[in-house]
């Protein structure tokens, strides 16, 4: 059971069924995943879901495969029996999923499946052969119906970077889903722009800029709902791209600029060294933002205290001693 975050509620995220240990996959076997139920269950609550068990395709079950040409959507058929096409089947039970479930925050999902595959699965010719890879078809559905929602294979976040990365985004989704979403003022979008921007800063400097430049100009003639709209699928596409070590740089510097009034220079000289030693390689992200934290919530001004950037994720999950 997953435990409340600091807003209080746990955070709903949908995930692969097979990788929450139930016995859902062709073979009646399961791929349950220890990070998910161990590590993560402490702050999502997870919403198990087989696209290919919610179409009726059954346990145990004749494997299925996509096939189909470069350059053009693959169909979803039977291995054994390529006269089995499932594809509207499952087109219908994903479209099916994404309206009713708009209040995740997230998909975990199934390396390599047909259905849940997020990338690289192999698309085959029709006589067999393989022929190039593509996203499985439940995947392909949820880009099309829910775009802003963060996805992630199981499997992926072995990748200390990826797997940082898709958990900052989940918390930035919930933030949103929690503030913003059912805002009817704009100030409700300035707001959570204002305490997002070096998050943002540190994914897509660009976006940073535009986002920026949208809401102060743009924006204000524009309908709330479609800013909104706009606006939220522009902030979630930025923070897809995974943060580097210079643009981390980039953003702890533009921290401690608020700081360098509030501290003497020997505090000054300190934080400088704690970002130079990240830059380098030498420590983590964890060694400069915790020496930065200390002091932001001791002399920075509220605007700087109150940057996700600083703690978007519950500092127990370690994610930042890893990169």
């Amino acid at each position: 059971m997953a435990e409340a975050t600091a807003s209080g509620q746990a955070i709903p995220v949908g995930i692969s069924a097979c990788l929450m240990g139930e016995q859902v996959r062709y073979n009646g076997g399961h791929k349950r995943s220890r990070y998910c139920l161990e590590v993560l269950q402490e702050c999502f609550a997870f919403e198990p879901f087989c696209p290919e068990l919610e179409a009726g395709l059954g346990v145990p079950r004749e494997p299925i495969r996509l096939v189909g040409a470069p350059g053009e959507p693959p169909r979803v058929v039977g291995t054994d029996d390529p006269s089995r096409d499932v594809t509207e089947r499952l087109r219908e039970v994903g479209e099916a999923f994404v309206a009713r479930h708009r209040h995740l925050r997230g998909f975990i999902l199934m390396k390599g499946s047909p259905s849940c595959g997020l990338e690289r699965v192999k698309v085959y010719h029709e006589n067999g052969m393989p022929s190039h890879a593509d996203s499985g078809l439940f995947v392909r559905v949820l880009r099309e119906g829910f775009p802003e929602l963060p996805l992630e294979e199981e499997a992926r976040m072995n990748d200390a970077v990826l797997r940082e990365n898709f958990i900052t985004r989940v918390f930035a989704f919930d933030d949103w889903k929690r503030h913003v979403e059912a805002a009817s003022e704009y100030h409700a979008l300035i707001q959570f722009h204002s305490r997002q921007k070096y998050l943002l800063m540190a994914h897509h400097v660009e976006a940073y800029r535009e986002l920026g430049r949208y809401l102060g100009s743009e924006g204000h003639a524009l309908p709330l709902e479609e800013v909104k709209r706009s606006y939220l699928q522009r902030f979630m596409a930025a923070l897809s791209r995974p943060a580097t070590r210079k643009t981390h740089t980039n953003a702890l510097m533009h921290v401690l600029g608020y700081l360098k009034q509030a501290v003497d220079s020997e505090v000054k000289q300190d934080l400088l060294q704690a970002v130079e030693e990240y830059r380098l390689g030498h420590v983590h992200l964890a060694v400069p933002v915790r020496l930065l934290n200390h002091y932001v919530k001791r002399h920075g001004s509220a605007y700087i205290r109150q940057q996700t950037y600083l703690d978007p994720h519950p500092y127990e999950l370690g994610l930042r001693n890893a990169i």
